[in-house]
């Protein structure tokens, strides 16, 4: 009797077992888009507005690790000055940061980006100086 019991019972059918494959396969390739290819995506997306965005006057370092001022731009390259009137060309596509933006274009009311500079150095001068201060003691 037990026996037929057990005959009558479906197996268990391809199907379940192609279920029991899907459901877990979806939620891995769901996890890996939002975890790893949509942040890629949208970094990618960043660095292309920050290579579109460059200018002359702006800080920026390559992919080797140049770090340099832009002084020329052209469509696909770029002219770094590395040094005082030591300059080098180099493509768009390098540049992986942009440390500091250039200065605004200069306008005829002298106003303009040396205070700022003057105060960031300054407090930079001062903050050195408390903490040599804070040692001595």
């Amino acid at each position: 009797m037990i026996n037929a019991i057990y005959a009558q019972a479906a197996a268990p059918g391809a199907m379940d077992y192609m279920n029991s494959l899907l459901v877990p396969t979806v939620i891995i390739i769901g996890i890996m888009y939002f975890l790893m290819i949509r942040p890629q995506q949208q970094r990618m997306k960043q660095h292309k507005a920050m290579l579109e965005a460059l200018r002359r006057g702006d800080q920026v370092v390559t992919g080797g690790g140049i770090v340099g001022k832009v002084v020329k731009v052209d469509e696909n390259e770029l002219q770094l000055e590395i040094a005082d009137g030591v300059r080098i060309r180099v493509l768009r596509s390098s540049i992986s940061e942009v440390r500091g933006k250039g200065e605004p274009a200069a306008s005829s009311s002298g106003k303009g980006g040396d205070k700022g500079n003057g105060k960031s150095s300054g407090g930079k001068q001062a903050n050195a100086a408390s903490s040599s201060e804070s040692e001595d003691s």
